[in-house]
C-alpha cells in the first residue's frame, strides 16, 4: 500500500527535528563538548608522553649497549627501528577514549559522570530534536553534580540515586533508544505516546530528578551561607561593633 503524502505541518515538524537534531551550538551543548574534547585532549597529551618515555628508554637503552656491549652494527639498528615501529604501533591502536566502564556501586563518581557526558555528546545528534534540548540541559547540570558529589559520603542515599541515574539508567535508556529501528519510532504505545516521545518524558523526568537531587546538596551550604549572611548583617549592621 503506498504511503500517504506528509502534510506541510508534518514537513515542517520533520525540517524542525532535523536542524534541531544538527545544531550544537547552544551553550550547554558548546559547553558539553569542550568538556568532552578537553578529556580527549588531555588522553593525547598523555598518550604522546608515553611515547617519549618509550622512546627515551629504547635510545638510552641503546647507548647503553653500545658502551658496555660494543657498536650495535646494522643488526642492532634494524632492530631499534624494528622496536620503534612496534612502540609506536601499540601506542597507535589504543583507544583515544577510555574503554566505557560498566556500572558498580565501586565506580568512582567522576567517572560515572564523565562518562554519561561524553555519551550524551557522542550520541546526541542522533537524538529528535526535542530530546537533544533535554540531553544539553542533562549535560549543564553535569559539572556541578559531579564536584557535589564528590563531597558527599559514597553510601548516602540521595548519592547513590544520583550515581545509578547517571551511571546506569540514562546510558540504559538511550542505548535501548538507538536499538529501535527508525521506521518503527512513531507507533505508539500502551500510553499512546511514540518512541520518540517515551525518550523525551524519560529524559524530562531524568533532568528533574538530578535538578532536585543538586538542590538537595546544595541545601546546606544554602543554609551556612544565610547564617553566616544574618551573623554578619547582625553584627556591623548600622555601625556594628566598629562604629562610632
Amino acid at each position: 500500500m503506498a504511503r500517504e503524502p506528509y502534510s506541510v505541518e508534518d514537513m515542517l515538524a520533520r525540517t524542525s527535528d532535523y536542524f534541531a537534531r544538527l545544531d550544537g551550538r547552544t551553550p550547554e551543548a558548546a559547553g558539553a563538548r569542550r568538556r568532552h574534547y578537553g578529556r580527549m585532549g588531555r588522553s593525547v597529551a598523555k598518550r604522546g608522553v608515553n611515547i617519549g618515555m618509550a622512546l627515551i628508554a629504547l635510545t638510552i637503552a641503546t647507548i647503553g649497549f653500545g658502551l658496555l656491549v660494543g657498536p650495535i652494527g646494522w643488526t642492532g639498528l634494524f632492530v631499534v627501528v624494528v622496536l620503534t615501529i612496534l612502540i609506536l604501533a601499540v601506542f597507535s591502536i589504543l583507544p583515544m577514549e577510555p574503554k566505557r566502564v560498566a556500572y558498580s556501586e565501586q565506580v568512582p563518581t567522576r567517572t560515572v559522570v564523565q562518562q554519561l557526558e561524553s555519551l550524551l555528546v557522542r550520541r546526541r545528534s542522533a537524538l529528535p530534536g526535542a530530546a537533544s534540548r533535554r540531553v544539553d540541559a542533562i549535560s549543564a547540570q553535569l559539572p556541578l553534580l559531579e564536584s557535589r558529589l564528590g563531597e558527599v559520603n559514597a553510601l548516602d542515599p540521595l548519592a547513590q540515586d544520583a550515581r545509578r541515574l547517571m551511571g546506569k539508567h540514562l546510558p540504559d535508556l538511550i542505548d535501548r533508544y538507538e536499538r529501535i529501528p527508525s521506521a518503527y519510532r512513531h507507533e505508539r504505545d500502551g500510553d499512546g505516546l511514540t518512541v520518540d516521545e517515551r525518550l523525551v518524558a524519560s529524559l524530562d523526568a531524568a533532568k528533574n530528578a538530578l535538578d532536585d537531587i543538586g538542590s538537595k546538596l546544595a541545601q546546606g551550604d544554602r543554609q551556612a551561607f544565610e547564617t553566616q549572611g544574618r551573623f554578619i548583617e547582625s553584627r556591623y549592621k548600622d555601625g556594628g561593633p566598629t562604629g562610632d
